[in-house]
């Protein structure tokens, strides 16, 4: 059965939420689950803006056929070709043969390597800045290539002067019915999750990032329609201002990340001592233990605060092998513009630190503070006081 919203008067959100799914791109815990967004356009020329995942598929189709109504699909304008978004295409170009599908070049190219299927005479190759009219809309294109895949495209009713920004803006988080940010409490209960959504799926193109927020910089924007999360019809401005700040490396405020990884709870020790230490001095500290916790959560946060602490047991001598996989996550999210502190530990010969240092040269405009602390097995009052040090010298830096 159907169950679609109406976004305007002629535009309608017929896509879904996925609740199922316990990993996002095969990585990625989204236990709140994930939309997946398409939106139906009624004109003279009905236009629909993306597929969706499969495993929403049939509310999607039911909620085009009821609302079409046996009128005729005119366009799916594609803008981003990952299968999140576009596996149902070819289902899609099945059910509507006089469709034809808008797209760059680039993503031409990629239908063809993700489908065996017959486009002659079926595409509309646009470039940048092309427009298209539908009756009472006009579409205009606008090239976003890597945020987050090479082919990224967005498009731009002028009419109503809504922006269609694919994976840009995206959230994860089933929507509960809802689909405007406005109906639900966003900073509260998604701001997090939106915060994961960029910095894992769209991070490493900071660069990309601000590219595509210069060319939109010019438009007079009153919605914002991306393919996961909510619609932005008020205080769009507020959410951007996050994204200047997460494309730019720039953290969202003052904080230490304290990442810890301990085999026997002596590392572990360490990292309570110096967040019990920062308290004591009135910064806020984030303690996680990455045996236990996802990279992409850590990720997130280190993106948020302005410190990061990487406390490690020496393990083949180099660092803990959950530790090498956040910096190694890291340092392929371009990770950027923060001061780091090392801890290390080792029975017999620590080595954790240089190991840790290693990894992180590849990253830019990174700070390694001097006050490394070193203590082998379980501490003593000597390194309880390095960790006092330590905890005084970041306090500086606030």
């Amino acid at each position: 059965m159907y169950c679609y919203r109406k976004v305007t008067e002629d535009l309608y959100y017929v896509g879904g939420d996925d609740r199922r799914a316990a990993l996002f791109e095969g990585v990625y815990e989204i236990p709140r689950g994930v939309s997946y967004n398409s939106y139906l356009l009624k004109d003279e020329k009905n236009v629909l803006f993306d597929t969706v995942d499969p495993s929403v598929a049939e509310v999607f189709f039911e909620n085009i056929a009821h609302l079409l109504d046996g009128e005729k699909l005119d366009y799916v304008v594609v803008h981003h070709m990952e299968p999140d978004h576009s596996a149902t295409l070819k289902r899609l170009m099945e059910y509507y043969p006089d469709a034809v599908l808008v797209v760059n070049a680039k993503i031409a190219a990629m239908i063809g390597q993700f489908f065996d299927c017959d486009t002659e005479g079926r595409l509309l190759t646009v470039k940048e800045n092309d427009t298209l009219s539908c009756g009472r809309h006009e579409l205009s294109f606008i090239f976003a290539p890597l945020v987050h895949w090479p082919e990224v495209m967005f498009s731009y009713d002028k009419t109503d002067h809504i922006l269609f920004s694919a994976d840009a803006f995206g959230t994860f988080g089933a929507l509960d019915g809802a689909i405007f940010a406005d109906e639900a409490d966003f900073e509260k209960d998604y701001l997090d999750e939106a915060r994961r959504y960029y910095t894992n799926i769209v991070g490493k193109y900071g660069v990309q990032v601000q590219n595509a927020l210069k060319k939109a910089a010019g438009l007079e924007i009153a919605m914002v329609c991306p393919l996961h999360g909510f619609v932005w019809r008020k205080n769009f401005d507020w959410y951007l201002g996050y994204y200047q700040k997460w494309s730019t490396y720039t953290p969202e405020e003052n904080g230490v990340v304290i990442a810890y990884g301990s085999i026997y709870g002596h590392t572990a020790n360490a990292a309570n001592i110096l967040a019990a230490e920062l308290r004591e001095r009135g910064i806020r500290a984030k303690v996680f233990d990455l045996s236990v916790t996802p990279a992409a959560d850590v990720l997130a946060a280190a993106f948020r605060y302005s410190h990061l602490v990487l406390a490690s047991a020496t393990y083949n001598a180099g660092a803990f092998v959950k530790m090498e996989d956040l910096l190694h996550d890291l340092a392929a999210h371009n990770f950027q513009n923060r001061k780091v502190a090392f801890i290390e530990n080792g029975s017999w010969a620590p080595g954790s630190a240089k190991a840790m240092g290693k990894i992180l040269e590849g990253c830019k405009k990174i700070t390694v503070m001097e006050n490394t602390v070193t203590f082998k097995s379980a501490l003593k009052e000597e390194q309880r006081q390095a960790l006092v040090e330590l905890a005084g010298a970041i306090a500086e830096d606030f």
